[in-house]
């Protein structure tokens, strides 16, 4: 079997965890944000999560929050996060 083969289910739970990641940077300051250097589209992205009051609209972004942090390498995020 091939080693960079992913089943359906394990590619799902790794887009959770990023759009829970990206839940985790939306509630952050911004001052916070500008400290992890992120990318301009996903600093972009997060403040507009923040402008929405509609569930389903948020729920949304969140969903493309975590749609361009595939594109990224997450680690970094996450490690700074535990710093906070």
């Amino acid at each position: 079997m091939d080693k960079d083969y992913k089943s359906r289910t394990q590619k799902k739970n790794e887009d959770r965890a990023l759009q829970r990641l990206g839940e985790q940077l939306v509630a952050l300051p911004f001052s916070q944000l500008e400290t992890m250097e992120l990318p301009e589209e996903l600093l972009t992205a997060i403040e507009f999560a923040r402008k929405i009051k509609s569930h389903g609209a948020r729920r949304r972004q969140i969903q493309y929050i975590g749609t361009l942090m595939r594109h990224i390498d997450p680690q970094p995020i996450k490690t700074a996060l535990e710093k906070l």
